[in-house]
């Protein structure tokens, strides 16, 4: 039984399933949202709502139900509680960002209890088993997460030095689990060895490196040769049009479908922010313009995955939820470029309006946004995603 789930493990580490994407795609019937300022805060508050409705009771958010017939590879319950933690660190720092808990009550109320569960159950979290190493998406938002919350009631010393103690245990966490190459993955079908020997994936060690400068931008000190070495990794796996490869073993095959610009669309926004954050001065304004347009004139190769239940079935081996990630790091692009002339201004602005404009029209009835079906984890981490993105887009 085991060896048949780790059959369907692919090179890289990324779960896929050996058929082939459907010639049919089952479009949706979307009206475009006119991008307004008062379309987005809408939007936003929408998302708010969502996530206040969808809460558990003891903070956090996303759970191991709403299975279905083909489920990701989990092992119990070390998977759901990471993917629970993570899960919840994106939605508070999702919460605080829009704003909203300064006049609603209820915001606040759900920040706390969040604020809470994060404190009692973060150091808590370790790999499910020897080969799935879900954790580190834990480590890395929470760390984010948390230095976002560093900025709000800070008055308190006590949060604070608590914020900080949780911040060091991620960050060893990460040391714990760092690939042997530097960098991290989330799967080790090697060796499964302590420290793990499956090669790093380039946007997981993407988005750590931007959790990183968050959490230096709040005052605090991060780990120089751990960052060196996860700067190395994505250095490694980059191609010369800013194209990444899905992790280290595809470097052997960099004209794979997946390591092509399209199969790259929710990869390179990532990985350019992160080098960008870090000091690349390889990555200049043009670059990150030039892949922000590809993003939206692009957009249905990651559409075509979105809501599809298996991972990599689509064209260039896209998986779902590449979506809002993807688009998470685009805003965090969009963030960086310059903002001082007319003209930059205005480029800036059609940027954000050409973002905005893809996630307005994707909201959901019920306020959430989701791109694949993933227990009940999907819901909370898609409209986390899509809120952070909004926010920016303001």
């Amino acid at each position: 039984m085991r060896a048949a789930r780790l059959a369907t493990a692919a090179i890289g580490g990324a779960l896929v399933l050996a058929i082939p994407a459907s010639a049919e795609q089952k479009w949706e019937e979307t009206t475009p949202v006119p991008v307004t300022p008062e379309n987005i805060d809408s939007a936003i508050r929408r998302g708010a709502d969502f996530l206040l409705a969808d809460q558990n009771k003891n903070g956090s958010w996303g759970s191991a139900t709403r299975t279905k017939d083909l489920n990701i590879y989990a092992p119990i319950p070390g998977s759901h509680q990471a993917f629970q933690a993570a899960c919840t660190a994106m939605a508070v720092e999702a919460l605080w960002d829009s704003g909203l808990a300064k006049a609603d009550p209820k915001v606040q109320q759900s920040i706390d209890r969040a604020e809470k569960y994060l404190f009692e159950k973060l150091e808590r979290v370790r790999r499910a088993d020897q080969t799935a190493i879900y954790n580190v998406w834990t480590h890395i938002y929470s760390i984010q997460a948390l230095a976002r919350m560093s900025q709000e009631k800070t008055d308190d010393k006590e949060r604070r030095q608590r914020i900080k103690e949780l911040i060091e245990n991620q960050l060893d966490r990460l040391r714990r689990y760092e690939s042997v190459d530097g960098g991290w993955g989330y799967y080790d079908f090697r060796y499964s060895t302590k420290r793990p020997s499956s090669s790093s994936t380039s946007f997981v060690s993407a988005a750590a490196l931007v959790a990183f400068h968050d959490a230096e931008q709040a005052g605090f000190e991060m780990p120089e040769e751990m960052t060196k070495r996860a700067i190395a990794s994505i250095q490694r796996q980059r191609k010369s049009n800013n194209t990444y490869v899905y992790s280290e073993p595809h470097k052997m095959r960099p004209m794979g479908s997946i390591n092509r610009p399209g199969g790259s669309l929710g990869r390179s926004q990532s990985c350019n922010i992160a080098l960008r954050l870090h000091g690349d001065k390889t990555i200049t304004d043009e670059v990150l313009i030039e892949w922000l347009d590809r993003l939206t004139v692009r957009n249905g190769w990651l559409d075509i995955g979105r809501k599809r239940p298996r991972p990599h079935e689509s064209w260039f081996a896209v998986a779902g939820y590449f979506f809002y990630f993807g688009h998470y790091y685009a805003a965090r692009c969009i963030d960086v470029l310059p903002n001082d002339t007319p003209e930059q201004q205005a480029a800036v602005k059609r940027q954000k309006d050409q973002l905005a404009a893809i996630l307005l029209r994707l909201q959901e009835k019920d306020g959430s946004w989701w791109d694949f079906p993933f227990y009940d984890y999907h819901q909370p981490y898609g409209t986390a995603f899509a809120m952070l993105s909004l926010v920016k887009c303001r």
